[in-house]
């Protein structure tokens, strides 16, 4: 058989377990990145507490503690390789293998989930925190001579602006997800990599099936970076203009 008729071969028989690997695929990196902006967001205000002369001892300690946790965290997730984080978590956790199954959905997909959210959230933390330190502080201190609470004006006011801010960064690290899921394989979970596996495991077509997923992989980037590109354009802000030749007709334009 030829090059391509081993590649028409893969798809004709296997294209459900690609199917289903592209499904498993985007739910951890979607699921993932959601929940881990989500984690991350209080990540970054338990990295981002002041501390105030007022404040009683117990405050202090508290807060101390706080920072010292959500530092070493971070400090861990992003110090360490995903694929060892998932191991320790499938072996330290030994009920994964007895959780019921349903199509995609079974013990592997839950760990593999909750693997790629914290790890995810360790990095989404360092991004909110970058943008909170962009936001001018005259912005709080407005706030707060408006009598408005520490939580109301960061949640009401500041953290709007600096997830705003950060989107193109969050959808990057969407598209990382997409791409690093791969790893979870480690610990069986049949994601687009390992479906390679399942598809070559008789024929052993396996530059073919690499091919096959090297192409999935890459329209799923490209789409995703796309999406990326019009949404940063998007935010860059419209505005209405007046033309004087339409009977003043507001026509919408882009803001350079």
């Amino acid at each position: 058989m030829s090059f391509w008729d081993k590649i028409a071969y893969l798809f004709q028989n296997y294209s459900v377990t690609f199917l289903n690997g592209i499904a498993s695929t985007l739910i951890l990196a979607i699921v993932g990145t959601f929940l881990g902006l989500f984690l991350g967001i209080f990540i970054a205000l338990g990295r981002n507490i002041q501390y105030k002369e007022t404040d009683m001892l117990i405050t202090k300690v508290l807060k101390r503690i706080c920072k010292i946790f959500v530092s070493c965290y971070v400090n861990f997730f992003r110090g360490t390789p995903m694929m060892v984080q998932a191991m320790i978590f499938f072996f330290a956790v030994p009920v994964w293998t007895n959780m019921p199954s349903a199509w995609i959905f079974n013990g592997y997909m839950y760990c593999g989930l909750i693997v790629i959210t914290i790890n995810t959230a360790a990095y989404m933390a360092e991004i909110i925190r970058s943008g909170l330190n962009g936001v001018d502080i005259g912005q709080v201190e407005a706030s707060r001579s408006l009598g408005m609470p520490y939580f109301k004006t960061m949640f009401m006011v500041i953290m709007p602006q600096a997830i705003k801010n950060s989107i193109p960064t969050i959808l990057n690290e969407y598209i990382v997800n997409v791409k690093d899921s791969s790893v979870l394989n480690v610990i069986g979970l049949t994601e687009l990599y390992a479906s390679v596996s399942i598809a070559t495991n008789k024929n052993y077509f396996k530059v073919e099936g690499y091919v096959i997923i090297a192409i999935i992989y890459l329209i799923l980037t490209l789409l995703a970076t796309f999406i990326v590109k019009l949404i940063s354009k998007k935010l860059d802000g419209e505005k209405i203009t007046i033309n004087p030749f339409k009977h003043n007709k507001p026509v919408l334009k882009e803001a350079k």
